[in-house]
């Protein structure tokens, strides 16, 4: 069990990884996470709904929610979202830590992208996530695929500031279950640096087969639980 920083040094830590990490570059995981999302939102047929976005981050994917409905952004980096407000200011960005703010009032839909890893007791966050949605509202998640991450990747040791819980998709789906009626659970975005799944997922290798089957070899993978994030969608219980 890694040591829980003070919220202090978890927010250090988190300015300084979001102004080098999203506020100029946005990895192809985000944007297949991204991509999901935007898929769930459209098959909602809805519009002007109320989303949150929990650990927003830079705010860099709330731009492309407000197509949907009215935007809050929330995220411990205050000094990353003091200058989202700039670039954004039609989007209402609210820093703090997520688990004492009150918003005043619930959303129709909630995104939350790679956050529930970082939290020290992931059951009360998805407690609070619930608590912020409307009977019958949507949870829309991301979090790293603790299985394919442990086995097929080598991944440096948390710095100061940042904690590391992963789950699998069993652990996933037991966190949801109490509070929501879980619609799907899948992994996406195969990615690998070690083990035979590196191979497998290397350039090289893929690039003949990309050429006669497109994506669906990558598909495929995801289908397999062999992406590096697990996505779910689910709706609050009434």
């Amino acid at each position: 069990m890694d040591k829980i920083a003070p919220i202090s040094v978890q927010r250090t830590f988190w300015n300084e990884w979001n102004a080098s990490y999203r506020e100029h570059d946005i990895q192809d995981v985000c944007v297949r996470q991204a991509e999901v999302v935007v898929g769930w939102l459209n098959a909602l047929d809805q519009g002007g709904i109320d989303i949150l976005e929990v650990g927003c981050g830079s705010g860099w994917f709330c731009p492309q929610l407000a197509s949907f409905g009215r935007v809050t952004g929330t995220d411990l980096s205050n000094e990353v979202l003091a200058r989202a407000r700039q670039r954004w200011p039609q989007i209402a960005f609210i820093a703090g830590d997520f688990m004492k703010l009150d918003f005043g009032g619930t959303f129709d839909v909630i995104v939350t992208l790679e956050v529930l890893s970082h939290m020290p007791d992931q059951k009360a966050f998805v407690d609070k996530l619930s608590t912020h949605l409307r009977p019958g509202g949507y949870l829309m998640l991301a979090t790293q695929n603790r299985f394919v991450l442990e086995r097929f990747n080598h991944i440096p040791p948390p710095a100061p500031g940042q904690l590391r819980r992963w789950v699998d998709k069993r652990e996933l789906h037991s966190l949801l279950e109490p509070r929501f009626e879980i619609t799907e659970i899948f992994s996406v975005s195969p990615k690998a640096d070690r083990g035979i799944m590196r191979l497998i997922n290397s350039r090289t290798f893929n690039r003949p087969i990309r050429a006669l089957v497109g994506d669906r070899v990558e598909r495929l993978k995801e289908a397999m639980g062999l992406g590096w994030t697990l996505m779910a969608l689910a709706r609050k219980r009434c």
